[in-house]
């Protein structure tokens, strides 16, 4: 949402040294430079940190436009394909690159392109904007036919009706149906917080065989719904 949070590699460091938690550092190619990329790439290798996804980076908020410039100095693609040649020619503990895939796109066939030019620029896996729709389902059938990555399907509870309607109207490459919108209108919080968990685990079930695993972000630091839907699902 190209907002200012803890870096990501330093926290993925503090993470593996402090907890033994195996991290993802997730990179944006829109905050540095390729030199400045490069040379986070370098370090995050030496402390045996590995796996990345790597996105463009959404736009920077008009808002704020004034204050922070944006980078765009490269892609994802590009970024992908020089980690792929640092692999072959430099690292000996090669780093695992992911990528994003937004199934929610408009036009899928053309992200479905750009998905292939990245498998050829190294990216292994590809982790889905958020499933909530018939069209995120459909874009995903298409893309394990087309891709030869590994898929990670993503999943977030919603948990009240502002929420649905904030997500869907304000957040890039989230598409949330209509039907599921109005589940939540009048819902008080407690309905509202079963609804997330059982909307999530029918979108988890409804895709299980078509991905290869799962990523569930937590929503307003409510670890608690992020752990029933855990607990129903491994016990279903």
């Amino acid at each position: 949402m190209a907002r200012a949070r803890i870096d990501s590699s330093l926290m993925a460091y503090k993470l593996k040294n402090e907890l033994d938690i195996e991290p993802i550092v997730h990179l944006t190619c829109r905050d540095r430079n390729l030199n400045a990329s490069k040379a986070l790439l370098l370090g995050l290798n030496i402390e045996n940190t590995r796996n990345l996804i790597i996105v463009t980076g959404d736009p920077i908020p008009n808002a704020e436009k004034n204050e922070i410039k944006p980078v765009f100095n490269f892609n994802s693609r590009i970024l992908a394909q020089y980690i792929k040649d640092l692999n072959e020619k430099l690292f000996t503990n090669s780093m695992m690159i992911s990528s994003g895939l937004n199934v929610n796109a408009r036009n899928f066939a053309i992200e479905l392109e750009k998905a292939k030019n990245k498998e050829l620029a190294g990216v292994e896996v590809f982790f889905t904007q958020v499933i909530a729709s018939e069209r995120s389902i459909k874009n995903l059938i298409w893309a394990k036919k087309e891709l030869k990555s590994k898929i990670m399907g993503g999943i977030i509870p919603i948990i009240s009706y502002r929420n649905a309607i904030f997500m869907n109207e304000e957040i890039s490459g989230i598409s949330i149906e209509k039907e599921i919108i109005e589940k939540y209108k009048g819902k008080s919080k407690e309905k509202s917080d079963k609804l997330a968990v059982e909307i999530s685990l029918e979108f988890m079930k409804r895709i299980e065989d078509k991905v290869d695993g799962f990523y569930l972000i937590t929503p307003f630091s409510r670890v608690d719904i992020i752990e029933e839907i855990l607990k129903k699902y491994m016990n279903k």
